[in-house]
């Protein structure tokens, strides 16, 4: 039996105390279509089946681990029928998908190898690890760390180095924007992406974009810098 059918019994305060949200968020989801309307007994009074407290659970989680937007979890239900259950095994297969489209970043480089490669004492590489910009294991450093090692290697070659002031700690500034810009890829990527498209299918296409996405951020960023410093010099003259 799927919430739809199921005997309602609860109140949306009931309902709400149950998924652990705000009374306005379980109005919020009834407005967005993302939960079906409850058996109204009078003008201002409805009751819902229970089996929508996992509803509401599972909305909330997709908001908030996975960042997808309310129309997106909405399509996901429409087309899984409303059951919370038959979501989750969606998502399961997806992210089995995805983990395999991954396997790039299972690969490891020892630290020694690093510094020595790129010239980055192994103490410096050890303050990037301690304010969050590199993630090594015990076996070294995954391949999106050694690319940024080497991205800070070419600073430091071109006089960005402790002499003039420049630490990891002026890098750190940039790991908030960038988590909230990882954040709105990662929305962009699940609202084309997951549940429009078979698991394994959906799992390539975001295997193929990772790259070109960070090279279309990237070259956005270095024309959004190179018209900050020329606004900057006119500013200044």
């Amino acid at each position: 039996m799927t919430a739809e059918n199921a005997e309602p019994t609860l109140k949306i305060s009931e309902l709400a105390e149950g998924a652990g949200v705000p009374v306005a968020t379980v109005r919020h989801y009834l407005r967005e279509g993302l939960l079906p309307e409850g058996r109204k007994t009078s003008r201002n009074m409805a009751y819902y089946p229970a089996e929508m407290v996992d509803r509401i659970k599972l909305i909330k989680l997709l908001q908030e681990e996975r960042f997808m937007p309310l129309k997106v979890i909405r399509e996901l239900l429409e087309r899984e029928g409303g059951d919370p259950e038959a979501v989750r095994a969606l998502l399961a297969e997806s992210d089995r998908g995805i983990e395999r489209a991954l396997e790039r970043e299972r690969e490891r480089t020892p630290a020694a190898e690093v510094s020595e490669r790129y010239d980055v004492p192994v103490e410096v590489l050890e303050r990037l690890a301690e304010v969050g910009i590199l993630s090594p294991a015990g076996d070294g450093y995954m391949p999106s760390d050694v690319r940024i090692v080497a991205a800070i290697a070419r600073f430091r070659a071109g006089g960005y180095d402790e002499r003039i002031g420049f630490t990891v700690y002026d890098a750190a500034r940039f790991l908030e924007p960038l988590r909230a810009l990882a954040r709105r890829e990662v929305e962009l990527l699940s609202e084309k992406l997951v549940g429009r498209f078979e698991p394994d299918r959906a799992a390539e296409l975001i295997a193929a974009g990772i790259d070109p996405l960070a090279d279309l951020i990237a070259a956005m960023n270095a024309k959004l810098i190179t018209a900050e410093i020329e606004a900057h010099r006119a500013g200044s003259s």
